[in-house]
Parts: C-alpha cells; sequence; structure tokens
C-alpha cells in the first residue's frame, strides 16, 4: 500500500511540473538614438519551455531609413 501511494504521489509531482499557465513576454524595443518602449503581451496557456520559445520569436534587429531598431524579448 505504501509503495502504491509513493507512485501516485510521485506522479502527481510530475504532473504539476509540466502544467500549462498563462505567461507574460515583455518586448523592450530600442533605436540607435537610445528611445526605448515596451510592449506586453500574454502568451496563453503553454508550457513555459514553449512560452519562451514563443517570446524569443520576438527578437529582432532592423534598420527603417538609416536607424537601427533592436527588439529583446523576455518572459515576466
Amino acid at each position: 500500500m505504501k509503495a502504491l501511494f509513493l507512485i501516485a504521489a510521485a506522479s502527481a509531482m510530475l504532473s504539476l511540473g509540466a502544467c500549462k499557465k498563462d505567461y507574460t513576454c515583455e518586448c523592450v524595443r530600442e533605436t540607435a538614438g537610445g528611445n526605448t518602449e515596451t510592449e506586453s503581451s500574454n502568451t496563453g496557456k503553454m508550457k513555459r519551455s514553449d512560452a519562451e520559445a514563443k517570446c524569443n520569436d520576438g527578437d529582432k534587429t532592423e534598420v527603417v531609413l538609416g536607424e537601427t531598431y533592436t527588439t529583446e524579448c523576455s518572459l515576466k
């Protein structure tokens, strides 16, 4: 009986570690002139690793009219 309880407890702990929840992705866009804009968005219910991958898709560097814009995103 104790072994069954231990197996059930271990299974419950493993399933809690992989639960899905809402995460917030915060992106900071910075220009060459030093101006910054911050934007936050909700990732929806997903595992943390999937949320990090989705959030990191927003990282980019682009040049518009000779000015460089850098966007860095991270989970908050």
